[in-house]
């Protein structure tokens, strides 16, 4: 069923309020999602968002949206056809590195919720001139950062931002202080090697460790 930006925004804005982190993850193992998701999920991190990054990404969606508690999206939307066939996959919600009107009109039509990137706040103001006032900022460190953000958000203080992008364990809580930042995206709470080594235990404390991330 086809989606408003204004509903969009709003269905995004409850999947951001989840929890402090949404883990932005790269798999390249479709047998290594169903774990690696409920290791995130037990740690407190509901939201899940797949990147489209490797031949396997989709098939890692499949068996992500199967596990109980969790809410997987699909990132790294570019086109159309990336929309499509992440709503076959099941994703729940789309990330995008950045927004152009043949997405934004995919997703709507598609009824997926899409947190939309943006990097200056003429991207932001088009977006919200459109109806979307949940975005992504992205590339956030390269963006200028937590500093950055904070400058866009005294003139744009009904947009809310989850700053992704060189977002880390050092660096989050100064993102997550700001009144515009509802959560951010980070790649540290799933890191390759332990994947690899399938450490489901080790992801599951890095991911309490992110849930007890908190704005001030």
């Amino acid at each position: 069923m086809p989606i408003t930006p204004n509903e969009a925004s709003k269905r995004a804005r409850e999947i951001c309020q989840l929890a402090p982190i949404i883990p932005v993850l790269v798999v390249e193992a479709p047998a290594k999602a169903r774990p690696l998701a409920q290791a995130l999920v037990d740690g407190g991190l509901p939201a899940l968002e797949v990147t489209l990054r490797t031949p396997a990404a989709l098939e890692v969606i499949r068996e992500m949206a199967a596990v109980k508690g969790g809410i997987v999206g699909a990132g790294t939307l570019i086109t159309p056809d990336d929309v499509t066939a992440a709503v076959e996959a099941g994703a729940r919600f789309g990330v995008s590195p950045g927004a152009t009107d043949a997405l934004l009109d995919a997703c709507e039509a598609a009824g997926l919720p899409l947190l939309p990137g943006a990097a200056t706040a003429t991207e932001a103001m088009r977006l919200l001139a459109r109806g979307y006032d949940m975005l992504k900022f992205f590339p956030a460190e390269a963006s200028g950062g937590a500093p950055a953000l904070k400058a866009i958000g005294a003139p744009l203080p009904q947009i809310s931002f989850c700053p992704t992008g060189g977002v880390s364990p050092a660096n989050a809580a100064n993102y997550l202080s700001l009144p515009n930042v509802i959560c951010a995206g980070g790649s540290w709470v799933a890191p390759a090697d332990l994947v690899a080594a399938e450490d489901w235990a080790a992801i599951t404390a890095l991911a309490k460790a992110a849930r007890q991330l908190r704005q001030t």
